[in-house]
Formats: structure tokens, sequence, C-alpha cells
């Protein structure tokens, strides 16, 4: 279980508020902690490491430095997607399982989920184009909020992470409630926060 979180759009104090959401999320990965942080654009993760123990740390960045990724979960078939990989000419740097989503990413942009078997979510900044992208597994094991405030659009892992947001408006949303006392479960994209939203299982966004 990691952690992770981050902005697209320009934020006072980014680096800040980066190791903010970080430690708001400390509880999902005590093996390591990490920031990323580019003008109008930042990454912030915590670690528990399983895949990659002594080369994974995250965020991770590609060669080129251009393509930036952080991930919670596990790649299942990260093992033969290396193989392929390597079988194409690419060079694979780490024993990580999240090395592997990068590359795929730089291959086939966002179809690069069609080949993931595993639980993840995983936020990609992609420089060249100035975009970052969000996705969840098919059955929504791994979380993954996200709202907008003061003209920036944040994510996290843990909903806990956003009220890190100086100003932010927490108030409560009654339908969401009226579905947590119906269902057990706010139904996604709602949650109990009125101007907070869940990605939903087997999704990609791209801002």
């Amino acid at each position: 279980m990691c952690g992770f979180g981050g902005h697209f759009g320009a934020v006072p104090d980014a680096e800040q508020l980066l190791r903010a959401m970080a430690g708001a999320l400390k509880h999902r990965g005590p093996d390591g902690e990490g920031v990323f942080a580019a003008p109008g654009a930042g990454l912030a993760h915590v670690r528990l490491a399983v895949v990659g123990i002594e080369d994974g740390s995250q965020p991770m960045r590609d060669e080129t430095g251009d393509l930036v990724i952080a991930l919670n979960g596990e790649i299942f078939n990260h093992v033969e997607l290396r193989e392929e990989l390597r079988a194409r000419g690419r060079r694979i740097r780490t024993t990580s399982d999240t090395e592997i989503v990068l590359h795929l990413y730089d291959m086939m942009g966002e179809a690069c989920v069609e080949r993931l078997n595993g639980d993840f979510a995983f936020a990609i900044w992609d420089g060249r184009r100035r975009r970052m992208v969000l996705a969840r597994d098919r059955m929504g094991v791994r979380p993954l909020f996200y709202t907008r405030h003061r003209g920036a659009f944040h994510f996290a892992s843990e909903v806990k992470a956003l009220l890190t947001l100086p100003g932010l408006d927490v108030a409560l949303d009654p339908v969401a409630l009226d579905q947590i006392f119906t269902l057990w479960a706010p139904i996604a994209p709602r949650t109990p926060f009125r101007d907070i939203f869940e990605l939903e299982p087997a999704s990609v966004m791209i801002v």
C-alpha cells in the first residue's frame, strides 16, 4: 500500500504543499518519500516497498525527464511486459513494476492501461504534452480522489491529503450521505464531501 498526491496548475508554495500531502499519507508508505515539482505540476509519493525494493523510488522519471509517474499498487504481469519491452529495444533501468508502466505509456499513451494486469492507481505527468494522466484499475481496488481548487486540479490516494489544501471547502454532500446510509458507501464519483470526487474504477482522466 503506497500513496500519492499531486496537482496540475499554478499553486503557491507548491513543494511545501506536496510535502504536506505526503505527510498526510505517511501511514500508507513508511519505506520512502519523494516529491517532484515543476512549473505548473507536481507529484508526491510515499512508498511501501514490495517490488523493486532497492531501485523503485518514486516519483520516477524516464530517461528524458519528460515523463514522471507516481503509482500505488502492483502490476502482476510486469515480468512478461519487461521481457516484451526489452525485445523491442527498451532499456529497463530498475527492477520496479512502476518503470514498466512508464515505458508502456511512452509507447502507447493512455492506452497503456489495456496491457496492465493488476490493481493500481497512478498519475503520470507528461511534460511533452503538458498534461496529467490519472488512471485506476478495473475493479477500483486502489483509490484515487480529486478536486479543483483556486484554479488548479489536485488529486490524492486519500481524501485527507486533499484536506491539506488551504481554504478548501469541505462541506458535506447530502446526496452522498443518503447513499451511505442506504448503500453503505457513496456511488463514485461522489464522496461524502461536496467538492471532492472519486475517479471511477476502470477510468482514465486526462487533465
